[in-house]
């Protein structure tokens, strides 16, 4: 058994793919094709699938007009090793969305990202709940992560 997530594009797959797949390393188009029937979302050759990969997670996509747009309920995490890789996706995704709270932003198709520091949420779970209350608190400021001001937190 094998488990895929899949996304559905308004329009602008190929666009989308192709950043997200530029920016995660490890990541790769595996191929692209255009339905050769008719369906509900048009004639032939208008709806367009693809598959794809980010990092190790494999993903299926539709670009087939508008249905039900992006929510909250489905984001992509990307944990971060250093400040620099946040800076540079959140550059890169944000740019044309909208950033949100807590390293929380909405590309510009709309998808949601959490781009976070890599050992955050253990140190939100820690078991010095002193120090996991501090590192909460601080991340709830914040709009992009910082790990320094994360890092400040946790050693009180």
């Amino acid at each position: 058994m094998k488990v895929t997530q899949h996304l559905w594009f308004e329009k602008d797959m190929e666009a989308a793919i192709g950043l997200y797949t530029s920016l995660i390393p490890g990541s790769a188009i595996h191929w692209v094709s255009a339905l050769p029937a008719d369906t509900p979302s048009g004639p032939a050759g208008s709806v367009r699938l693809a598959s794809f990969s980010l990092g190790d997670q494999d993903y299926v996509a539709i670009e087939a007009g508008p249905l039900d747009r992006f929510n909250h309920s489905f984001s992509i995490i990307v944990q971060c090793e250093t400040q620099a890789e946040i800076d540079r996706l959140w550059a890169a995704l944000g740019d044309g969305g909208t950033t949100e709270a807590c390293g929380w932003l909405r590309d510009r198709w709309g998808l949601s990202w959490q781009i976070s520091a890599k050992g955050l949420s253990a140190l939100m779970a820690d078991p010095d709940r002193a120090k996991a209350k501090r590192v909460c608190e601080a991340a709830l400021k914040m709009v992009k992560v910082d790990i320094a001001a994360l890092e400040a937190a946790a050693r009180g």
